[in-house]
């Protein structure tokens, strides 16, 4: 009976994100209702299990979400983002409109911005360049989709995205793990992209296919005539990963930066419940926090003339501040969710499982299996990891410790592996992105589809490339 709750509580979160009710309100309901058939009751369930566990997210991740959504807002309305879009375009030309398109994506979402700004950023310059090279719209989402929510989300050294700072806090490590791991799956996720697309928009044409009849929406309203120079519009993209580089010093280089590793003792005596056992569990997420304040006011300045002439600074920054409220509730809920649902005794028999795995093929398979499983479940990567990581990051640790394994490698498998299967039907990224668009998962879900079968390999062959060159 605990298992049939369980199942319910996650088909119905499922169905009722999918038609658009927020995950805020639904996620402590369901939470409820998997706990029905258990030891707990529902309000102790809900007040002391899900609020703490959506506690803990908002306090250890906020300032990331916070930061990062004030400087994409910065770079969206100062110009500077579309800027660089635009000069990507004009290098690569219609003639590698879909390479143009990945390369514009994750330049931008490397850079720092938020990936929805970047979705809303590169959505008319894609439609455009679609357009002219008469590639057919409905393969539009996937480009984005794979520009956006693969190489420059998770496995680019570096990235400043959630993903890529969430196994930090677990594994004390920093942003650059791993590199090698980092770049060959950079590089298969492209080809993946790249690929597929290009070979659907070939096979496509041949049919007699083009771009199609469309309305495109979302087009911009009129705004000022003041142009960014590309090279001063990359300026905050590359700024926000060489502070972080050197605030995180990922190469523990002598002379590079390291933070006071007594720094949290004199919070101590206040007794506080959340508080992060060390330094090394927090010192990623202050290296792009600081990253990312700087680097919004270069780029405010940047745009100085721009934003005088529109709304000023305090609109977009304001904006950016409330919004990334919502998104870190968002994720959070979803998050907390999870836990309830890992807590309770009907699940064990699944995590047991799983620790299994781990134990008979070893720590690296489990790892990337339960990450995929509960990104699956949550429709989220960064809630599905995170769920992941508070389930059995402990014995994770412990396995690879055991077996000689760096934790660099742990952590940039999970990473990986956090988009195995991501976008899910329900996936709230998904649903929004198709609404950019203008599109619907009839029209362009199977190309996203397959996207996702072959991405879903990649976890597993960074696994085996780890294996059979020892490069990390």
């Amino acid at each position: 009976m605990e298992g049939f709750c369980i199942v319910i509580a996650l088909l119905g979160l499922m169905y009722f994100a999918y038609r658009g009710w927020s995950i805020i309100l639904i996620a402590p309901f369901f939470a409820g209702i998997a706990a029905l058939a258990s030891a707990f009751d529902i309000l102790p369930v809900y007040s002391e299990l899900y609020m703490t566990k959506l506690a803990e997210y908002v306090k250890t991740y906020y300032p990331v979400f916070l930061f990062g959504a004030v400087f994409a807002k910065l770079m969206e309305k100062g110009g500077l983002a579309s800027s660089v879009a635009a000069k990507i375009m004009d290098v690569l030309g219609e003639k590698r409109a879909i390479l143009a398109v990945l390369l514009g994506c994750g330049v931008l979402a490397y850079g720092g911005l938020s990936v929805f700004v970047v979705a809303f950023v590169m959505y008319p310059f894609g439609a455009v360049i679609f357009r002219k090279a008469d590639i057919p719209k409905r393969l539009l989402p996937a480009t984005l989709w794979m520009g956006i929510f693969s190489f420059a989300m998770v496995s680019l050294p570096g990235t400043p995205q959630i993903q890529n700072i969430i196994p930090s806090s677990y594994f004390e490590t920093s942003t650059w793990a791993a590199p090698g791991i980092g770049i060959f799956a950079s590089l298969l996720y492209l080809a993946i992209g790249w690929g597929w697309v290009g070979h659907r928009a070939k096979s496509l044409k041949a049919k007699g296919e083009g771009y199609g009849d469309h309305v495109d929406s979302h087009r911009r309203k009129p705004e000022p005539k003041i142009h960014i120079p590309w090279y001063w519009a990359l300026l905050p993209l590359v700024m926000v990963i060489v502070i972080n580089v050197i605030l995180s010093n990922p190469f523990n280089w002598s002379w590079g930066f390291h933070w006071n590793p007594d720094s949290l003792e004199a919070f101590a005596p206040f007794h506080l419940s959340l508080l992060a056992p060390g330094v090394g569990k927090v010192s990623a997420i202050w290296s792009i926090s600081v990253a990312l304040i700087i680097s919004s006011v270069v780029a405010a300045f940047i745009g100085r003339n721009r934003f005088r002439v529109m709304d000023g600074f305090l609109s977009p920054i304001n904006y950016g501040a409330l919004s990334s409220g919502t998104a870190v509730l968002n994720v959070a809920s979803g998050y907390a969710f999870g836990c309830v649902l890992v807590a309770m005794p009907g699940f064990q028999p699944i995590t047991q499982a799983l620790i299994g795995i781990a134990n008979s093929s070893g720590v690296l398979l489990s790892a990337t299996l339960t990450t995929i499983i509960m990104c699956a479940i949550t429709g989220s990567s960064s809630s599905g990891l995170t769920i992941a990581l508070s389930a059995l990051g402990d014995q994770w640790v412990q396995m690879a410790t055991a077996a000689g394994i760096p934790l660099e490698v742990l952590h940039r498998i999970v990473d990986v592996a956090s988009i195995g299967i991501d976008p899910v039907p329900h996936a709230g990224a998904l649903v929004t992105l198709l609404a950019i668009c203008g599109l619907t998962h009839s029209e362009s879900y199977y190309d996203i589809v397959v996207c996702i079968g072959l991405k879903f390999l990649v976890p597993f062959a960074c696994i085996l490339f780890y294996m059979l060159t020892g490069i990390v």
